[in-house]
């Protein structure tokens, strides 16, 4: 799998772009802030629907613009496709598939798989729990399209849940015996079963992946740092009590997982409407990660942080390949923060790839090995807040 185009228009620093790309080695050379991410950044977000330094679209639209346009075409067993992304400041996206109009941007899914390093990865290990999140539902609707939608509707009534709970706190608490208070509480029981019907498909897809993903991670960690403690990884559920209860025992059936989100949220009720927010639920689920007995966060060094971030995405890696094409891998100035070791992990990933787009501020940066396998260089220079391009040979 490969991107053969790339076409942007008002997307970040760059009023328009277009580079036909090519499998193997590209490298976008430049000063930080002159615009060489934000083309990488374009590639990511096509394949999956958001950006890895911002979590809204607005900051993606060029200043002065309403929206911004992102085309890519992949090349996949020798098939193309050209995905066309129209991102708006404000409203509702648009994505077609050559010249089909979608309905959703969701569709997109698949079409191009991505697998990115770059300097936030950090967070993945030392950020809050919404990083961990972030990752596994990225990854879990480019191997399953239909989680990708599952996800983005659990937001949704997640969203209309936390409003009523809100903007009707007064009146859900006098309880059934008011009228009012009865309509509102029926309105909350509505949501309730929406939000635990779609709260156990995303819950149990998010637990498959990380029984899939689990393996690749100790394995990968240990390649990367065979001489720290083992790597693993475990889904920690809000749900994990009522689970046992309800079913002696874990559980990753939807039904299971349902019927215990129902439980906890009438069990939990009363305190959400004292806090005025939803406290049960995959919103409030975290991955855990861990070195030996202790978590990685707040225990792992600096070097052994940046060892489980790559491991996470190598084992990401792995399992994308395993299930077809290779995806692209991006790597984002990041050679700049790894030490020789963990730079020649990465070349031996980066070798078995059938393309790989690379960012860096100097040439010095790239190891080697990997500066010899190059085919193509980009420069990347900003004048008067606009990015320019120019290939600067092999």
């Amino acid at each position: 799998m490969y991107v053969s185009e790339l076409d942007l228009r008002d997307f970040r620093s760059w009023p328009s772009l277009h580079l036909e790309l090519e499998p193997g080695v590209t490298v976008f050379a430049g000063r930080n802030g002159h615009g060489k991410t934000n083309i990488v950044e374009a590639v990511y977000y096509t394949s999956v629907l958001s950006s890895h330094r911002v979590s809204t679209d607005g900051p993606l639209v060029r200043g002065g613009a309403s929206n911004a346009r992102i085309s890519a075409t992949t090349v996949n067993e020798g098939r193309a496709l050209t995905t066309h992304l129209l991102l708006k400041a404000s409203g509702a996206n648009q994505a077609q598939i050559n010249r089909t109009r979608l309905k959703s941007p969701r569709e997109l899914a698949g079409v191009l798989r991505t697998v990115m390093f770059s300097p936030e990865d950090l967070r993945l290990v030392n950020g809050e729990p919404a990083e961990r999140r972030r990752f596994l539902d990225a990854l879990a609707a480019l191997r399953v399209r239909r989680l990708g939608g599952v996800k983005a509707d659990y937001d949704k009534v997640l969203r209309q849940r936390n409003a009523l709970l809100k903007r009707s706190n007064m009146v859900l608490r006098r309880g059934y015996e008011d009228p009012q208070g009865a309509s509102a509480l029926s309105t909350l029981d509505v949501w309730d079963g929406q939000l635990a019907s779609l709260g156990a498909q995303l819950t149990a897809g998010r637990m498959r992946l990380v029984g899939e993903l689990a393996p690749h991670v100790t394995e990968s960690y240990h390649s990367v740092a065979p001489e720290s403690r083992p790597a693993h990884i475990r889904y920690s559920s809000t749900l994990d009590a009522a689970v046992r209860t309800l079913n002696d025992g874990p559980s990753e059936d939807p039904a299971i997982l349902e019927a215990a989100m129902l439980s906890e949220l009438g069990r939990r009720r009363s305190e959400e409407l004292d806090r005025g927010t939803t406290l049960v639920g995959p919103h409030r689920d975290d991955l855990v990660l861990s070195l030996g007995e202790q978590p990685a966060k707040g225990y792992a060094s600096h070097g052994e942080t940046w060892s489980y971030a790559l491991a996470l995405h190598l084992a990401e890696y792995r399992l994308l390949a395993a299930d077809g094409a290779d995806p692209v891998l991006i790597l984002d100035d990041v050679f700049a923060e790894l030490d020789a070791k963990r730079r020649q992990r990465l070349v031996r990933v980066a070798e078995d790839a059938e393309q790989v787009l690379i960012t860096a501020a100097v040439g010095d940066d790239l190891p080697g090995n990997l500066d010899d396998a190059v085919s193509a260089r980009y420069a990347v220079t900003m004048e008067e807040g606009e990015s320019h391009i120019e290939r600067s040979g092999q």
